[in-house]
């Protein structure tokens, strides 16, 4: 399985979920924003379904070969 994760800038506005249910995956900038990590999203994939799911604006989307969610 190969994740991909996106965010969408536009929609997002730094609610937080998504790098306080996957620290492995996310962090903030200066002004609460995410921002990915250089890490295989694979090795993590609840964190980054958990991050999708939870997002309220559904600016995170998660996607692999089978699917793909996001919080929409």
């Amino acid at each position: 399985m190969s994740l991909r994760i996106t965010i969408d800038y536009d929609r997002c506005t730094g609610h937080g979920r998504c790098y306080t249910l996957a620290p492995e995956l996310f962090d903030a900038d200066d002004e609460g924003r995410p921002f990915l990590l250089d890490v295989e999203s694979d090795d993590f994939p609840g964190q980054a379904w958990a991050a999708a799911e939870n997002c309220p604006e559904g600016a995170i989307t998660v996607s692999d070969n089978e699917s793909a969610r996001s919080s929409s």
